[in-house]
């Protein structure tokens, strides 16, 4: 998978993808990363990409014409060499302009906004069905509006709160997808993972067995897959109506399942 990434400030990513788990797939090739300054593609010579709002008010709103030309270059592009790269784009991107990008694109182009709707693991799911995704990181007070209106395809948010910009947005969609883009992670890995089922994650133990005293639960050291695989799923619908009861409503649950709701909920009632 392909994030073409169009930032006023591409020296924020390179420190949070270029670690850990993401590095290790872009190191593999299973998802390339190509940073771009939105302030390249601005005509003027002070490569200016934001000014001051039209009506008046506080603050400065990023420029239309930077993002758009930014976006259709970027669209063009051919396919980008593995790893985490900063692209600079040729003279020719001021000079000629690059053409229009065709409507629908073949790729999604999205604006990291709290407008949007909110990043689930469903919506990442789909996401990450596609080979590649444009992300668009707002900043400053806003974007000119006509951005919205004829450029990106989506607007995506990462909760109910204001960021200084887009940029710690799209890491965290990135992530969110690739870890879900097949060969990221060891086969299986995110299947049982909060979310990823309807449900929150059963609690993760590991050596030693006892702990100041505190025991693992005796099922999960006992060597009986089936006991396990039940008290995990036990376990899950627990912690996710404890914590978040609300995905209960959502969640595919079998008829056993339902028996342990009924359960788990007597024995809340019941202390």
């Amino acid at each position: 998978m392909l994030f073409d990434i169009l930032t006023l400030f591409p020296e924020m990513f390179p420190g949070v993808l270029g670690a850990s788990i993401f590095k290790r797939a872009a190191d593999a090739g299973h998802v390339q990363v190509r940073l771009h300054n939105i302030r390249h593609y601005a005509i003027d010579k002070h490569h200016t990409a934001d000014d001051y709002p039209y009506g008046g008010g506080a603050g400065m709103v990023m420029k239309v014409q930077p993002l758009f030309r930014a976006t259709e270059w970027v669209y063009h592009l051919p396919d980008a060499p593995p790893g985490i790269i900063q692209y600079e784009p040729p003279p020719e991107a001021l000079e000629s302009g690059p053409p229009p990008i065709p409507s629908p694109p073949d790729a999604p182009i999205i604006l990291l906004s709290p407008q949007g709707r909110l990043l689930t693991h469903d919506v990442a799911a789909d996401l990450a069905t596609n080979p590649r995704l444009i992300l668009i990181c707002g900043h400053y007070e806003g974007i000119d509006e006509r951005v919205r209106e004829h450029l990106v395809t989506d607007e995506i948010s990462i909760g109910d709160y204001v960021l200084t910009g887009g940029e710690l947005a799209a890491m965290v969609l990135a992530d969110a997808v690739a870890r879900l883009v097949p060969g990221v992670l060891a086969e299986g890995s995110a299947e049982d993972e909060s979310h990823a089922g309807g449900l929150l994650e059963y609690p993760q133990y590991t050596r030693p067995a006892n702990f100041r005293g505190w025991e693992v639960p005796p099922v999960l050291v006992s060597g009986h897959h089936g006991q396990v695989d039940a008290w995990r799923r036990r376990e899950s619908i627990r912690r996710t109506l404890e914590r978040r009861p609300d995905l209960l409503e959502r969640a595919e649950l079998t008829e056993q399942d339902r028996k342990w709701v009924d359960e788990l909920r007597g024995e809340s009632d019941n202390p």
